[in-house]
């Protein structure tokens, strides 16, 4: 192949020497990793929608000490690393849901401002 100058130029197959991640996007027969809808379509019950965050987070709490006691019972499919990664996750989410109840405590606040 030739430039404008007619300097050789090499042939690439740039397609073909992109290495695939996970977070490809369905390209090439990989499923994508976005994240979906966070909840089913069919819970339209504002309770039900938060017993389920607040199950969720409950067993995200308690994660970090499960691993732990398992790493000092000497488990060998369990190491710090992992306990290490549920302790962030454990942060992640009570950052998460402190952030939620004070909206959802301003949204009431301002529901209950609204005069009739």
């Amino acid at each position: 192949m030739f430039d404008t100058n007619n300097n050789i130029m090499p042939r690439y197959d740039l397609a073909g020497r992109i290495e695939h991640t996970k977070l490809d996007t369905g390209f090439g027969g990989m499923p994508s990793a976005r994240i979906g809808e966070v909840e089913d379509t069919s819970t339209s019950d504002f309770k039900q929608v938060m017993s389920g965050l607040v199950e969720n987070f409950n067993t995200q709490l308690n994660e970090p000490d499960n691993l732990l006691k398992d790493v000092m019972s000497g488990n060998k499919n369990v190491d710090i690393h992992d306990v290490m990664t549920a302790m962030a996750k454990s942060e992640i989410s009570v950052n998460v849901a402190t952030q939620l109840t004070g909206k959802v405590i301003q949204a009431y606040d301002k529901i209950m401002q609204i005069s009739v």
